[in-house]
């Protein structure tokens, strides 16, 4: 018997799959979470042996929701279920230790026997094309990004939504002067001379992680 736990914001489509699930007798659906919040305390109940999980939630990404089962156990195997094809989340989804990567369009034929494979220790996913979807990654406008350290990338983010230095510096409790270094150190990583040329990287940036359905 494989313990299957469901994670999907969406009731009617977490049902949906359940019930479909129920209908295989070596497959049993021992656990559902409808958020990121609740999912971890729900699989440490119910622990799985495979873990379908939603990328897009209402309060987070079940790429996080992974990449914390896979930490506390990395016996459980994980798939990742997304509406959208996204490089960013294939790549994110492999670093958080998933097993497959799967568009929720998919047959429930077709999830059954992924169920199946990734329980019996396959992985789904494919290393040729995880590298390639981290090459185009790196090629495009968010891979620009990678160049910025954790804090530099705070600070992009924060210029993005617009903020002055005075408001950064308050967020990230820096001095307003330290503030003034990193963000000559973002403008000129990026190639960039104005604030307003961060802001519209970062607008555009955004726009396409939400129609990915991925904002990870």
């Amino acid at each position: 018997m494989i313990r299957v736990f469901l994670l999907d914001d969406h009731e009617i489509v977490r049902r949906g799959v359940a019930a479909s699930l129920s209908t295989e007798p070596e497959l049993q659906v021992v656990g559902e979470a409808a958020s990121a919040a609740t999912a971890l305390a729900m699989v440490r109940e119910c622990r799985p042996d495979v873990a379908v999980l939603d990328v897009r939630l209402g309060d987070g990404s079940g790429i996080d929701v992974c990449r914390a089962i896979h930490d506390e156990f990395p016996e459980i195997r994980s798939l990742i279920l997304t509406s959208f094809e996204s490089d960013r989340a294939l790549v994110d989804a492999r670093r958080a230790g998933a097993a497959g990567f799967l568009l929720k369009e998919i047959r429930t034929t077709n999830l059954v026997r992924a169920i199946r494979e990734v329980a019996g220790g396959r992985t789904l996913l494919d290393d040729a094309v995880v590298r390639q979807a981290s090459n185009r990654l790196h090629d495009s406008e968010e891979g620009r990004l990678e160049v910025l350290t954790p804090q530099e990338r705070q600070i992009f983010d924060l210029l993005g939504a617009g903020q002055t230095n005075r408001q950064i510096a308050h967020e990230v409790y820096l001095a307003e002067k330290t503030v003034k270094n990193y963000v000559t150190n973002v403008l000129s990583k990026l190639g960039m001379s104005r604030r307003a040329e961060v802001a519209a990287l970062a607008a555009r940036l955004d726009e396409r992680r939400r129609n990915a359905g991925y904002d990870g």
